[in-house]
């Protein structure tokens, strides 16, 4: 055996689409947050297992952190279009039959694992989702027995004949919010997956070796994800969070002295979870209180028309020169937010107006919108740059299409915060028309927060080394 791993290239294809891809990551998301590439390996056989909870998006992502190209397992159903087959085939996918889309072609999934067998045997690097499909769930679905049936086999094959050992690795994404443009999103690495150690049970039993290690995979993958056990507590995490999260960024950051860029909003989510669980269990009849206390604040924040962020931001301290710095930022901003919403609101609302007509789930409406918008950006921006030229010359025009893209991206930061403006607005309106409405808004999220804080208390005290 060859002392130093096989290592597989990328064919020009598939390094192009990736380039497109990173693009698309930097100009959808506001941060990707990256964790653990390290623990894949540069070069040999590797196995990631991935949760999926955002379709193409998640491919997409994976592929662009990576260095390495990446088979994926993908859905038979997609390579009946001849066009769209032989471009997954070139990229490097491997189609897998699901009972649900080709049952009476299940027989075929042989072809699938020598497939996988010959691609690890080259040294390539191939990305499952064992979940079996896309869904939206804060957590990892109960996954199939896929993953450790094509580990086990490489590894059993190893005592055969020479071969390189396969890195089995558990990958999470975990998305802010998965259909906001800008939004942030964790893509994290975990420790690889020890395989050798079911080897013994799998020469005696193979059905008990495969469940063994498909359930160690299972616990790899939900450790790096946020996990929010089913039911109506996903509901009461993010409502919490929504309310709470930047009192705990707050806290981190005045009181452990971490930057901005040092709190992770994911783990903080996660300690949110973690806490809801534990009250379920302990203390299930004040979380009951808790879920009413928000419920009925929601409502009045429908009734009277506000947003939460502006009660926030009315019991938030601001100094005079923070005021003043915004004042100018919203008059400096306010020709670039109208020059970019001129050049690029058609751009931004026709994918998200199809994505909105023709995405069937919500884990399809991300991909549906980024699809469109690989059409449309080129499109309307080639025709005004075209319109631009035509008008007033090459160079003017080169100007215009250099513009096209910082500006939506501008206007996109100044419609926010406009929206928040103006939400703050609406409540100083209603504080100063119906005072004794605002203050029991007022005094309705005091409570909920001073509740808050004293169960977080009483957490970690009761839970000694969990935190947020």
């Amino acid at each position: 055996m060859d002392s130093q791993p096989v290592i597989e290239r990328a064919n020009p294809l598939y390094a192009a689409v990736r380039l497109i891809g990173r693009f698309w990551v930097w100009f959808l998301f506001r941060a990707v947050d990256v964790r653990g590439t390290e623990r894949v390996p540069a070069r040999g056989p590797v196995l990631l297992c991935i949760n999926h909870p955002n379709n193409l998006i998640d491919s997409l992502l994976v592929s662009s952190v990576l260095t390495r190209k990446v088979h994926y397992l993908a859905t038979a159903a997609l390579f009946r279009n001849r066009l769209i087959g032989r471009f997954l085939a070139a990229c490097g996918a491997i189609p897998v039959y699901r009972k649900q889309d080709d049952p009476d072609k299940m027989d075929r999934n042989a072809d699938t694992f020598a497939a996988c067998t010959r691609t690890l045997g080259e040294g390539g690097l191939i990305g499952i989702y064992p979940e079996g499909t896309t869904h939206t769930e804060a957590r990892v679905l109960r996954i199939r027995t896929g993953a450790a049936r094509i580990a086990l086999e490489w590894e059993a094959g190893r005592l055969a004949e020479p071969r390189e050992p396969l890195a089995l690795i558990p990958v999470g994404l975990t998305f802010d919010a998965r259909k906001s443009f800008g939004s942030r999103v964790r893509v994290a690495f975990g420790e690889p997956i020890a395989v050798t150690p079911y080897l013994a049970a799998y020469r005696e039993d193979v059905v008990k070796a495969v469940d063994a290690l498909t359930t160690a995979i299972q616990w790899g993958m939900q450790a790096q994800v946020v996990h929010v056990e089913p039911g109506d507590r996903t509901e009461l995490v993010r409502a919490i969070e929504g309310l709470y999260r930047s009192e705990l960024v707050r806290e981190l950051e005045e009181e452990r002295g971490l930057g901005a860029k040092q709190v992770d909003p994911l783990r903080l989510t996660q300690g949110i979870a973690d806490a809801v669980d534990y009250f379920a269990a302990h203390e299930p009849v004040r979380l009951d209180a808790l879920r009413r206390q928000m419920a009925q604040y929601r409502a009045m924040l429908e009734t009277y028309h506000v947003r939460d962020q502006a009660v926030r931001a009315r019991l938030a301290p601001h100094s005079g020169r923070s005021r003043l710095r915004r004042s100018w930022l919203i008059s400096l901003g306010l020709p670039v937010f109208v020059y970019g919403v001129v050049v690029n609101g058609l751009v931004y609302f026709v994918p998200r107006v199809i994505a909105h007509r023709t995405a069937r789930k919500e884990t399809s409406y991300a991909t549906t919108r980024l699809l469109a918008s690989v059409v449309a950006f080129p499109v309307f921006w080639g025709i005004e740059t075209w319109i631009v030229w035509r008008f007033a010359g090459a160079l003017w025009a080169a100007l215009f299409a250099l513009s096209l893209p910082l500006s939506g991206l501008l206007a996109y930061r100044y419609l926010g915060g406009a929206g928040r403006l103006t939400s703050r607005a609406r409540f100083g309106l209603l504080a100063f028309t119906r005072h004794q409405a605002a203050s029991r808004l007022l005094a309705a999220r005091r409570e909920i927060i001073a509740g808050l804080e004293e169960a977080k208390t009483e957490y970690l005290a009761a839970t000694k080394g969990s935190t947020f």
